[in-house]
């Protein structure tokens, strides 16, 4: 899995959101909203290139006190929705 070109984490008023700043992904009406844990994923992500939902987990686990079947479970749940909402491929 990997983040689809064009899309990029921004802080607008404070809050994370995932904007479209390619011609093919502008969409001023959709801003996506992450919260603080989920704006780190979308980072290692980035940072990441290609990445799996236990690659995410391992990145929860240095970064917060979590379980590793939570962090997974956290992971997993976050990557199929930026699939769902066509953010990563």
């Amino acid at each position: 899995m990997s983040q689809k070109p064009g899309f990029v984490l921004r802080d607008v008023c404070g809050e994370k959101v995932i904007v479209g700043e390619s011609v093919t992904t502008i969409d001023f009406g959709k801003l996506i909203s992450l919260n603080e844990s989920a704006a780190y994923l979308w980072q290692r992500a980035g940072e990441l290139g290609e990445f799996t939902p236990q690659q995410l987990a391992d990145a929860l686990l240095e970064e917060y006190e979590v379980s590793p079947e939570q962090a997974l479970n956290d992971a997993e749940h976050i990557a199929n929705e930026w699939k769902r909402i066509g953010v990563v491929e």
